[in-house]
């Protein structure tokens, strides 16, 4: 079995939204330029993106616990 051929298509520029070659020929894929690339890394490297970590159930049963002493 075959794989078809990449489909290049045109998609949104994470960084300044602008259009972008989500393409093998674009060496910054997603992003639509070098300077979009290393915006988004820089963000990444100062924290300035950050992902809230999600309560786990033993987080709540941990609270639980401690409320009831």
């Amino acid at each position: 079995m075959t794989s078809a051929p990449f489909a290049a298509r045109i998609v949104r520029c994470p960084t300044c939204g602008g259009e972008s070659l989500y393409a093998p020929s674009n060496l910054y894929r997603p992003f639509c330029s070098a300077r979009c690339k290393n915006n988004d890394f820089g963000a990444w490297a100062t924290e300035s993106y950050r992902v809230e970590p999600s309560e786990t159930s033993e987080d709540s049963e941990d609270r639980d616990e401690d409320s009831h002493r």
